[in-house]
């Protein structure tokens, strides 16, 4: 029997690994699976939502796209981790460098996510609840890292409901408060994992600076945000054991 949510419909026989990358973009989630999977099967499109599941090195891992913002990534995750037996979601994704010593195309992972979102309001506590990733996922990102010679920069992420926001001297603020990078998605991440004891990480390879209104070119976001993939892939085998 098939196993169905509002958002995820697994055909006959499929399921989803224990790991999961999580890029934004189902385009991205396809070619990773088609770049790094073997035996590749698509077992979720619903809304365009690619997901797969196949093997890396001899381990199931599986892929799958978040859509942007926190409450898409809120509603993907919650359902992976509460109906599909997902015990880890590892985001792969791009991120605007804040931070002075942060470069084009290096690769950030968030020990924890400011956020400008309400999200955790939900949860109806007295205080404000920290965003911060799985520290057993993370320690293991690093020791890969470290093997496949890549730098990665460990720091808080600051995750923003607001893309184009209002106030023009917002992301300055939060580069003077220590954010390394700008994305939307992780505290969102983060905080569900933690309401339903599961291990998060986001790993971002950084595509602009938007404080210096530097980018990447098209040719080097395909050339070389495959760091990130390598990191998460080596790390989801570390987690299947």
């Amino acid at each position: 029997m098939s196993v169905q949510t509002p958002h995820i419909n697994l055909k006959e026989g499929s399921s989803f690994a224990k790991t999961v990358l999580m890029p934004g973009d189902p385009l991205r989630a396809k070619m990773i699976a088609e770049t790094f999977l073997e035996d590749a099967e698509l077992i979720n499109n619903v809304r365009g939502i690619h997901g797969y599941t196949g093997t890396y090195k001899g381990h199931r891992v599986s892929v799958m796209a978040s859509g942007m913002g926190i409450p898409s990534i809120g509603i993907y995750s919650f359902e992976l981790f509460s109906f599909f037996g997902v015990e880890n979601i590892i985001r792969i994704g791009s991120a605007g460098g804040l931070k002075e010593d942060v470069k084009l195309r290096d690769v950030v992972a968030g020990i924890g996510a400011d956020t400008n979102s309400a999200f955790s309001k939900q949860y109806g506590l007295n205080g404000t609840l920290a965003a911060t990733c799985s520290y057993e996922l993370l320690s293991t990102a690093i020791e890969e890292a470290k093997k496949l010679g890549i730098d990665l920069k460990v720091g808080n992420l600051y995750s923003s409901d607001t893309f184009y926001d209002a106030d023009e001297d917002s992301l300055k603020k939060w580069a003077e408060a220590g954010s390394l990078a700008v994305e939307m998605e992780a505290a969102g991440l983060y905080l569900t994992a933690r309401k339903l004891r599961k291990n998060a990480l986001a790993i971002c390879t950084i595509s602009d600076l938007p404080l210096k209104g530097e980018a990447c070119t098209a040719e080097e976001r395909q050339n070389t945000f495959t760091d990130m993939m390598k990191i998460a892939l080596e790390t989801a085998v570390r987690m299947d054991g």
